[in-house]
C-alpha cells in the first residue's frame, strides 16, 4: 500500500511590512486630502517655522508607517490598585488646587486675553508690512505706534465730550422728568394705564432721586469708588498695552515654542489648526472693530440730525454694546430709542427705525463682506456660545466666543470628520 504523501498546513498568509506601510501611507492621503481639512499657508510662515513645518509633515508619515508595521496591542492591567487609587487621589486634589488658583487669577487671565487678542489683531497688518518689504521689528513699530496715537486721539476727543455731556445730563436731568410730565404722550400713557401704575409717583421719585447731587455719588460708588475705578481702569490698559506689544513682538517664537510641546509626530495637524485660529482670530477682531465704529459713527451723525441729547455719549455706548456679538447691536437700538424718548417720541421712533435699517444693511452687506471671510459659524452656535461665554466670563466671553466657537468646530472638521469616515 502507497503511503500518502504528507502535506503540512500553511498558516493563513500575514500581510507583509510593505503592505502594511503601504497601507498607512494610503490612510494618511485619505486624511490629509479630506474635502475638511485645510492645511496652513506655509508662505505665511517665517524660516523657522516653516522648517519645523516640513519637518513635522514627515514625522507624521514616518510614524505612520512605523506605527502599521508594528501594529502592537497595549493591554491595561491592574497591578497594584492601590496605588492606582492614590496617584488618581492626587490627581483629583490638583485639579482642585489647578482650579483654584484659576478663579484667583482671573484678573492677570483677562489682561492676558485682552492683550493676545489686541496682538493677534494688530498681527495682520504687520505681516502685509513684511511682505512689502519692511522687516518686521520696523512693521511693529509702526503699526503699534499708529495705534497707540490712534488711541490717544479717540481719548483726546472723547473724553472732554463725556465730561462736558455728563455735567450737563447731571445738571439738566431734573427738567428732563419735569419736560415729561407736560408732554401729551404722557399724559396719553398715564389716562390708559392709570389703574395699574401712578406714573406721578414714579415720575416723582425719579425727579427727587436725580435733583439730589449725594444720590449720582451713590449711583457711581462714591468719588473714592470711583476714582478708583478709574484708576484701575487706566493700570488695567496700561498693563494689557504692554503685554499685546509683548505678544505682537514675540508672536512667532510664542507659537514655535507652543509647537515644541507637542510630540513631532502630531506637530503638523497642530500647526495647521493653529495657524488657521490665529489667522481667524485677527480678521475677525478687525472685523469686529471696524463694524462697531461704523456702528458708532453713523449712529452718531443720525442722532445729531434727529436731536437727540448727549449723542457723543451714547455714541461711544453704541461703540462698546456693538462688539458683543449678536446682541450688541439690539441693545444700541433699546439704548438709543430710550435716550430719544427724552427729546420726543418721534425722535425715539426715527432712531428705531434707523437702527431697524441698519441692522438689515449689516447683516445682509456688512458682515458678509467683513466676517465672512475669517469665521463662519452657525447662528445657533452663536447663540450658545455668546451666552455661555457671557455667563463664564463677563462681557469678555462674550467678545471671545465667536472665535472660540469657530475653533471648536474646525478642530471638528479637520481631526474628527475625516477620522470617523475612514472607520
Amino acid at each position: 500500500m502507497s503511503k500518502m504523501p504528507w502535506r503540512r498546513s500553511r498558516p493563513a498568509e500575514r500581510p507583509s511590512a510593505s503592505t502594511s506601510a503601504s497601507e498607512a501611507a494610503e490612510r494618511a492621503h485619505l486624511l490629509d486630502s479630506h474635502p475638511q481639512v485645510v492645511h496652513a499657508d506655509i508662505e505665511q510662515m517665517d524660516s523657522e517655522t516653516r522648517q519645523m513645518y516640513r519637518d513635522a509633515r514627515t514625522a507624521a508619515i514616518e510614524t505612520r508607517e512605523q506605527e502599521a508595521r508594528e501594529k502592537r496591542t497595549r493591554e491595561f492591567v491592574v497591578r497594584a490598585p492601590f496605588q492606582l487609587g492614590f496617584v488618581i487621589t492626587l490627581g483629583v486634589l490638583a485639579a482642585l488646587l489647578f482650579g483654584a488658583m484659576i478663579s484667583e487669577l482671573t484678573t492677570i487671565i483677562m489682561y492676558v486675553v485682552g492683550a493676545l487678542f489686541i496682538a493677534l489683531g494688530l498681527d495682520p497688518v504687520v505681516r502685509w508690512l513684511e511682505r512689502k518689504g519692511i522687516r518686521r521689528p520696523l512693521g511693529i513699530g509702526i503699526v503699534f505706534g499708529t495705534f497707540m496715537l490712534a488711541v490717544a486721539g479717540i481719548i483726546a476727543i472723547v473724553v472732554p465730550m463725556l465730561s462736558n455731556q455728563i455735567a450737563q445730563l447731571v445738571r439738566s436731568a431734573p427738567s428732563y422728568f419735569i419736560g415729561i410730565s407736560s408732554e401729551p404722550w404722557f399724559h396719553d400713557l398715564k389716562d390708559r394705564f392709570k389703574q395699574f401704575v401712578d406714573f406721578d409717583a414714579l415720575l416723582k421719585t425719579g425727579h427727587d432721586f436725580v435733583g439730589k447731587p449725594e444720590n449720582w455719588a451713590q449711583v457711581v460708588g462714591g468719588v473714592w469708588q470711583a476714582g478708583m475705578g478709574i484708576a484701575n481702569g487706566l493700570t488695567a490698559a496700561i498693563i494689557v498695552l504692554i503685554l499685546s506689544l509683548y505678544f505682537l513682538a514675540s508672536l512667532q517664537a510664542i507659537k514655535r515654542g507652543f509647537y515644541t510641546l507637542v510630540p513631532r509626530s502630531g506637530r503638523a495637524k497642530v500647526m495647521d489648526i493653529t495657524e488657521q485660529v490665529t489667522k481667524s482670530v485677527g480678521g475677525y477682531v478687525n472685523g469686529m472693530v471696524i463694524l462697531a465704529l461704523i456702528n458708532a459713527v453713523l449712529g452718531f451723525i443720525m442722532m445729531t440730525i434727529v436731536g437727540v441729547p448727549f449723542a457723543g455719549l451714547v455714541a461711544v455706548g453704541v461703540f462698546f454694546l456693538a462688539l458683543i456679538p449678536l446682541v450688541g447691536s439690539l441693545m444700541a437700538t433699546v439704548l438709543v430709542a430710550a435716550v430719544a424718548l427724552f427729546n420726543s417720541p418721534g425722535a425715539a421712533l426715527a432712531a428705531g427705525i434707523y437702527y431697524l435699517i441698519y441692522m438689515q444693511i449689516e447683516a445682509y452687506l456688512l458682515t458678509p463682506r467683513i466676517m465672512n471671510r475669517v469665521v463662519s459659524v452657525p447662528g445657533s452656535l452663536v447663540v450658545i456660545g455668546a451666552l455661555a461665554g457671557g455667563t463664564l466670563l463677563g462681557l469678555m466671553g462674550a467678545l471671545i466666543s465667536i472665535p472660540v466657537t469657530a475653533m471648536v468646530l474646525m478642530i471638528v472638521k479637520q481631526v474628527w470628520v475625516p477620522r470617523q469616515e475612514l472607520h
